[in-house]
């Protein structure tokens, strides 16, 4: 998982901007310890901190066309290069065996397309962006023209931020250390859209037909369809030229990206290179306290599919000696995604310290299927799909923030095939009849019946345990034991005069937006996090049970977990 940051709207380049680049750039190393590379030209700075995972020899950052007109700096992977190059091989000379390089071959047929002199159709450059399969943050400059592109994949799995100052700059990054306190403000570059200069603003570019009901809901549902296009999913992401291995919490979605990925580890050789695991095995991680529910399931699954598995085990002392360092690397003070960050974080740091670089992992299932618990909730096969429609756009913010920061703090990049284009084109066209789960009937029952034959039954059709319950129902009730120590009732009397915006609801939060405000002062920083976690405001109004609710753990949902806070 690179890092990336830009400068554009340059009037002067000087010496003392170009070190400014390098500090913000020198802040998100973590990200990319193999290699730093900066490009200093026109009216643009591109700097990139380098991850190696495809072409590890000759894909080093930025990357420039065969002329040199066009500087490209990018954070991600893009799954469908090989036949991207295939299409370019008469119109591009590709320098690199970079993944990445393809998006200045598609930017340079786009742009040459372009009537000299005239300004580009409105939104036309979205779609370039469309052509691309996989998971990016880019920021593209055309020397030639003085123009540059930034662009963010659909879903947002990789982070990246846009600021400006007063001077007419625009600045870029992928996280927000790297703007805070270089530019008056910032804010998230929301997912599914571009920023041309030509233009001006961010523009959307990433549309479906499934953002609306009517357009999905006289569709058919298949099992077998499903099975089939997250399989794809899986071996488009094993696209990697150094070491990688799999999340396996215990849950069912991980344990699905587990049980897929084996079967294509073992070595198969297709078209567009082999997908054999180089350990030779697959390996396997899982975190939690001893004796956490996650950690048997793990284990299960793991001798079940044939997987070399590792268990990290930590403690609660150890969790919460972690969390300001946590807090500093994912940049959010929303509760949940703290305490699902802390585990992860202290599991990447061992999965680095064994040469893996790459895992797969299991975030956005819940968000397609509806698996989190309160979607037992749901009135009707309306309200679910459009709860499912608003969890996926607010990705970005939560789970997939989490699994790229806290893995990222370390140098290691994570996929999340249940969050391929393809496959959700497959997955959120299905019937939402399908994916309901009234009463007691099992959340995600579609994406049991796809996969219960490659997994134990005790885990095919297990309830669903949010990840920061399943590492151990201690961690959560320590936390907030803890923090309702550390915040005083004085303090949560002023909690709304302290933190205007986004006031803490209650001690745990009071904290932990405490240390946020500690690394992170600006007024910018605290609006790049929302105000509402485990569910919409629109899911809110479910249940009168939901009514007032600021506990965002699984074991909140009275009637549906099985060892619920309330019976």
């Amino acid at each position: 998982m690179c890092g990336i940051v830009s400068i554009f709207n340059i009037r002067e380049q000087t010496p003392e901007l170009r070190q400014k680049a390098l500090r913000m750039s020198q802040k998100i190393r973590h990200r990319g310890p193999d290699w730093s590379g900066i490009y200093c030209g026109g009216s643009a700075i591109l700097a990139h901190e380098r991850l190696a995972i495809v072409d590890p020899e000759s894909g080093r950052q930025p990357l420039f066309s065969p002329d040199r007109e066009q500087v490209l700096a990018v954070n991600g992977e893009i799954y469908n290069h090989q036949d991207i190059r295939k299409k370019q091989a008469g119109a591009y000379r590709f320098q690199t065996g970079s993944d990445c390089e393809v998006i200045l071959a598609l930017w340079r047929q786009w742009r040459g397309r372009q009537p000299d002199g005239r300004e580009p159709v409105p939104g036309a450059v979205g779609g370039l962006l469309e052509q691309l399969s996989g998971i990016f943050a880019f920021a593209l400059y055309d020397a030639g023209r003085d123009e540059f592109l930034i662009a963010r994949d659909p879903i947002g799995v990789i982070p990246l931020y846009i600021g400006y100052d007063a001077g007419g700059k625009v600045y870029v990054a992928s996280e927000l250390k790297a703007l805070e306190g270089q530019c008056d403000r910032y804010e998230p570059f929301l997912p599914g859209h571009y920023y041309y200069s030509r233009e001006g603003k961010m523009v959307r570019y990433y549309r479906r037909d499934w953002f609306e009901y009517g357009r999905v809901k006289a569709n058919p549902a298949s099992a077998g369809e499903l099975r089939g296009a997250l399989e794809g999913a899986v071996k488009r992401q094993l696209m990697s030229d150094v070491p990688y291995g799999v999340l396996l919490s215990g849950g069912l979605d991980s344990s699905v990206i587990s049980a897929v990925a084996e079967n294509f580890s073992q070595g198969r050789v297709e078209e567009g290179g082999s997908t054999r695991a180089w350990w030779p095995r697959l390996h396997s991680f899982a975190v939690g306290l001893k004796g956490a529910p996650d950690l048997a399931k793990a284990k299960l699954v793991a001798d079940y599919i044939g997987t070399v598995h590792h268990e990290i085990n930590y403690t609660v002392q150890e969790g919460l000696d972690a969390i300001r360092d946590v807090i500093y690397f994912i940049e959010t003070y929303d509760v949940t995604t703290v305490r699902a960050s802390t585990p992860m974080y202290l599991l990447a740091r061992v999965i680095k310290s064994m040469g893996i670089k790459m895992v797969l992992s299991g975030e956005g299932a819940d968000e397609i299927f509806g698996g989190y618990l309160y979607f037992h909730k749901a009135p009707d096969a309306k309200a679910f799909h459009e709860e499912t429609v608003r969890k996926l756009g607010k990705l970005y913010l939560y789970d997939c923030l989490r699994a790229n920061k806290s893995l990222a703090a370390w140098g290691v990049e994570g996929r999340v095939p249940f969050l391929d284009m393809e496959f959700l084109d497959v997955a959120m066209r299905m019937n939402p009849e399908a994916k309901m789960c009234p009463g007691q009937v099992v959340e995600k029952k579609i994406v049991r019946q796809a996969f219960a034959g490659m997994l134990p039954p005790e885990v095919a059709w297990r309830q669903k345990e949010q990840f920061s319950d399943g590492v151990g129902y201690a961690w959560i009730d320590t936390l907030k034991k803890l923090t309702a120590g550390l915040v005083s009732d004085e303090q949560m009397a002023h909690a709304a005069e302290r933190f205007p915006i986004n006031p803490p609801r209650n001690k745990e939060e009071y904290y932990y937006r405490s240390v946020f405000a500690e690394h992170f002062p600006s007024d910018s920083a605290a609006r790049t996090v929302p105000s509402v976690a485990c569910s919409t405001a629109e899911a809110l109004a479910w249940d009168a049970a939901f009514k007032g609710m600021d506990e965002p753990s699984g074991r909140a949902i009275a009637g549906v977990h099985e060892k619920a806070y309330r019976s």
